[in-house]
């Protein structure tokens, strides 16, 4: 018999459970590594039977054994290697001899890096990115829609709760649509195995941190998708949960250790307040709330105070971007988790992939609350976070602003100028995602009441914004609803499935209106990718007058101007006033239309109606 930590009612129990029960030797992580990283060390994670009994040893030109630990939980190893500059790849043998003679035996794997120039390419504000959850857009193989031995076995596409099937394949299968429609980045809500007995469709449960969900696919099939979408120009964020897993995880079925996991007397769900981590009048209790309080019932908090959590978290990491070739991490929940721990990942991660791009979820309540977390803001901190950028939700809740809100001192469409006035509180704003909507909130078409004009325009100040526009998959197709519940925002995809009435992937299959919107987004997007000074070009903005925002995006190739009309009723917009970025202006081209402008002194702008114009000489 053994003492065993595991979980009841969110709370972490040491009870008694038999040693058979567990593989003499299940698992060791990673399984792999390569040669030539910047930084030698790896630790294993090694889970098995009363492991901690074993005498560990190996023989391998280059690599080293430099420490053996263990830890409260017997059926643990961590043992930390030191791979030397002299190794090559190959496969060497590590071995574990348990005390009555018997000899356990672990292939280890030492890879070549792959030093491809498409891989790892970074993902800046010269892309568009997609957002897709793979299990609501398309079923590319519906022979992995029930995987044997999971905890969820049923397809339901008539419950928002449910597995409804869509996969990588299916995403492979459009990405000809993605392409067309300007995309340039594509980002997947986490595609890892979230083996939960319900409602884990979305990814952010994990239960195998090396493992693809089955039901979506494999690891092969992952890298295959990757690199599909390099040949096609277009590059792949993966979304990455440090904060918590889920309670089916195997690491939190048999635990290495009680600090694994922040314990509490009895279950304890995060405040959500994100003011708590900065605000220098704070509550220690407060605070501790905010970042060891649980999400969830059914999602550990993670420990990242604890080293072995840490060197987990991060290894995974790299592990993927050198096993995958992706080009950005997406963070989620990033202000509940360990700062110092998230400064040193950053820096670990930069350290081998310097262009590799990171940008972390921040739904937060002000520019000050949101910038606090970026990189470069060291004010009352003592270090840096080396966090290069953010989902800006400051842009989105302006924009919508701008849209809905009436005129106002700092209403309506001047909330839009006074956040980006306030950019100076970033090291580098472009670095920021800005969007619209996503799978945790409303359908930005429901947030503009089903406005078309508005949808519009929104589209185009997102996607002449500064920073990396983001969409959510079927705005193009005004795909819409509130979300509540959130099952509603996360409908599938018209078409991803092959008994769909409707297939929305083809112009044939769209109405009237969601064909206007696609093209609109399509025409928008692609000159976007064509056109520098939307992606790296300077920003300048004219306080607003009378309900009309103007800004102009520019460099040395051309001068983009925007206007936008946040007024219920046309405006008449004299021009001479933005003489001092239009000097040398004659005529103009309007972007969505390719009308020629021969008079830019003045413009009748409808009612809540965006122009994007490309200034001629």
């Amino acid at each position: 018999m053994k003492l065993r930590l595991v979980i009841t009612s969110g709370l972490i129990l040491i009870t008694r459970s038999i040693w058979a029960q567990i593989p003499a030797l299940e698992r060791v992580e990673p399984a792999s590594w390569w040669v030539g990283m910047k930084n030698p060390k790896v630790q294993l994670i090694v889970h098995g039977n009363n492991i901690a009994s074993s005498t560990v040893s190996l023989t391998y030109t280059g690599v080293k054994l430099t420490a053996v630990h263990k830890v409260e939980n017997n059926n643990y190893l961590f043992l930390d290697l030191d791979i030397t500059a002299s190794a090559k790849p190959g496969q060497f043998k590590i071995l574990f001899k348990k005390p009555a003679g018997q000899v356990l035996s672990f292939n280890y794997k030492l890879n070549q890096r792959d030093r491809s120039p498409n891989r790892t390419q970074g993902v800046t504000n010269k892309d568009l990115i997609y957002l897709i959850m793979p299990d609501r857009f398309s079923n590319g193989d519906p022979a992995n829609d029930s995987k044997t031995g999971m905890r969820e076995m049923k397809v339901n596409r008539d419950s928002m709760y449910a597995r409804h099937g869509g996969d990588i394949q299916g995403i492979i299968n459009h990405l000809g649509y993605l392409k067309d429609l300007g995309v340039t980045a594509v980002w997947l809500t986490p595609e890892i195995e979230n083996d939960e007995p319900r409602a884990s469709y979305h990814g952010y449960s994990v239960t195998d941190h090396y493992k693809i969900d089955p039901r979506y696919g494999t690891n092969e099939l992952y890298k295959t998708f990757v690199e599909k979408c390099h040949a096609l120009g277009l590059k792949v964020v993966k979304d990455l949960v440090h904060n918590h897993v889920g309670t089916e995880h195997w690491f939190i079925k048999d635990m290495p250790m009680k600090s694994w996991v922040h314990q509490w007397p009895k279950y304890t769900q995060s405040n959500f307040r994100d003011a708590a981590v900065m605000d220098p009048h704070a509550s220690p209790m407060d605070k501790k709330i905010m970042l060891d309080g649980w999400f969830d019932h059914h999602m550990a908090d993670l420990n990242e105070n604890n080293p072995y959590v840490q060197n987990y978290l991060t290894q995974n990491h790299i592990w993927w971007i050198e096993y995958a070739g992706v080009d950005g991490f997406r963070l989620d929940t990033y202000p509940y988790n360990d700062a110092a721990y998230m400064a040193d990942w950053a820096r670990k991660v930069k350290a081998e992939y310097p262009h590799f791009s990171i940008f972390g979820e921040t739904l937060v309540w002000s520019v000050a609350n949101q910038a606090y977390f970026t990189q470069g803001n060291t004010v009352n901190r003592g270090f840096d976070t080396q966090l290069p950028g953010v989902t800006d939700s400051q842009i989105k809740d302006a924009i919508a602003e701008a849209l809905n809100g009436k005129d106002g001192w700092t209403d309506g469409v001047h909330r839009l100028y006074s956040v980006l006035a306030q950019d100076f509180m970033y090291q580098d704003p472009t670095r920021n995602v800005v969007f619209l909507d996503n799978h945790d909130m409303s359908r930005f078409y429901s947030i503009v009441k089903e406005d078309f004009t508005k949808f519009k325009s929104g589209m185009a100040l997102l996607l002449t914004m500064r920073g990396i526009p983001q969409m959510y998959y079927g705005d193009e197709i005004l795909m819409k609803n509130l979300s509540n519940p959130d099952g509603l925002v996360r409908l599938d995809f018209p078409g991803g499935w092959s008994d769909d009435k409707e297939n929305k992937f083809t112009a044939k299959g769209r109405s009237d209106k969601e064909n206007e919107a696609f093209d609109y987004i399509r025409t928008l997007a692609n000159y976007r990718k064509n056109t520098t000074a939307l992606q790296t070009g300077k920003l300048m903005q004219y306080i607003p007058q009378d309900g009309v925002y103007v800004y102009f995006r520019y460099d040395t190739e051309k001068t983009v101007m925007i206007i936008y009309n946040g007024n219920d009723k046309p405006a008449n917009l004299h021009t001479d006033r933005f003489s001092e970025r239009m000097a040398g202006f004659n005529t103009a081209i309007n972007v969505i239309t390719n009308e020629h402008i021969s008079d830019i002194k003045e413009f009748i702008i409808p009612a809540k109606a965006t122009f994007v114009f490309e200034l001629k000489k």
